[in-house]
C-alpha cells in the first residue's frame, strides 16, 4: 500500500490552496459506514469542519449520493464501496482515500451491525458475521491506515462502540460481546502507539434515531424486551440523534481532545449512569 513521503504530502499539501477552516482543517478523514446514520452525520460535519472526507461503505448509491453533495458544498470527498469485513476491500478503499488525498490522520472506525435474537436461537453464524462486521473491520482498517498516521507522527483513531458494552440487553448477547471487544481494541491501540503521536477512543451511543437503532428497537419490542418510548424517556431521557454522537466524534478527532487518548466517551444522556 502506497503512502508518500513528507516532501510529496507537503507538495500536495501546498497545492491545495487556500487551507480550510474548522477544528479538522487540513486533515483527511475516512469515515467506515459514513453513507448513512451517524456516519453519514459523521461525513458532513468532519467535511463542514474543513477535513478532506473519504467515506467507505456497501451502500454505493448513497455514498456515492453523498460524495457528490459534498462536493457541490464546496468540500473535498470521495467514495469507496467496501465490505469493510474483507482486507482486500478494505486495502483497496485506504488506498482510494490515500491516491486521493495523500494521507489519511483521522479514521472514523463506524461500521457495524446487529443481530437480536433469544441467545440459543443464535448461530455460528450470527457470531462470525457480527464479529466480522462489528470488530474484524477495526482491526483491517485500523491496520490499513495506521501507517499514513505513523509516516506524519499524528492520527486520530474513534471507534464507534456503545452502551451495550457495559449495560447488557436480553436478546443482544453476541452484539454486546462486540462491543466489549471493541472497548478493549481501543485500549490496546492506545496503550501501543501512544508515544508515536497515535490517539485512539470510543464513542458509545445509547438508543439512536437512525435505521438501525429503530430497527433495533422494534425487533427488542417484538421479542418481549420493553424499548417503548416510556422505557426509553426513563432510561436516556429521549432518543439521541445521530449528529449528536457524531459530535462527539469530531470532538474526539480533533485536537481539543489532544491529552484524551484510551477512553469511552458515552453519549447516553447517563443511561450507563443510573
Amino acid at each position: 500500500m502506497a503512502v508518500l513521503d513528507a516532501e510529496e504530502l507537503e507538495g500536495r499539501e501546498h497545492n491545495a490552496g487556500a487551507a480550510p477552516v474548522g477544528r479538522l482543517a487540513g486533515r483527511v478523514a475516512l469515515i467506515s459506514g459514513g453513507a448513512g446514520g451517524v456516519g453519514e452525520a459523521a461525513s458532513r460535519l468532519f467535511a463542514a469542519e474543513g477535513a478532506s472526507v473519504v467515506i467507505v461503505d456497501r451502500q454505493a448509491e448513497a455514498g456515492e449520493a453523498l460524495a457528490t453533495e459534498l462536493r457541490a458544498g464546496g468540500a473535498q470527498a470521495v467514495f469507496a464501496c467496501a465490505d469493510v469485513s474483507l482486507a482486500c476491500e478494505v486495502e483497496a478503499a485506504v488506498q482510494s482515500g490515500l491516491d486521493a488525498f495523500g494521507f489519511i490522520d483521522v479514521l472514523f472506525n463506524h461500521a457495524g451491525t446487529i443481530i437480536i435474537k433469544p441467545f440459543l436461537d443464535t448461530t455460528e453464524a450470527d457470531w462470525d458475521t457480527l464479529m466480522a462486521v462489528n470488530v474484524k473491520s477495526m482491526f483491517l482498517m485500523t491496520k490499513a491506515v495506521l501507517p499514513s498516521m505513523l509516516a506524519r507522527g499524528k492520527g486520530s483513531v474513534v471507534c464507534t462502540s456503545s452502551i451495550s458494552a457495559v449495560a447488557a440487553t436480553p436478546m443482544e448477547v453476541l452484539y454486546g460481546a462486540t462491543k466489549g471487544a471493541v472497548h478493549q481494541f481501543v485500549r490496546g491501540i492506545a496503550t501501543e502507539y501512544r508515544d508515536r503521536g497515535i490517539r485512539c477512543n470510543a464513542v458509545c451511543p445509547g438508543f439512536i434515531r437512525t435505521p438501525h437503532g429503530l430497527r433495533e428497537v422494534a425487533e427488542l419490542q417484538a421479542l418481549g424486551v420493553d424499548t417503548s418510548e416510556a422505557a426509553i424517556a426513563a432510561q436516556q431521557g429521549r432518543m439521541c440523534e445521530p449528529e449528536e454522537v457524531a459530535r462527539a466524534a469530531l470532538f474526539l478527532a480533533s485536537d481539543e481532545a489532544s491529552f484524551v487518548n484510551g477512553t469511552h466517551l458515552f453519549v447516553d444522556n447517563a443511561f450507563t449512569a443510573i
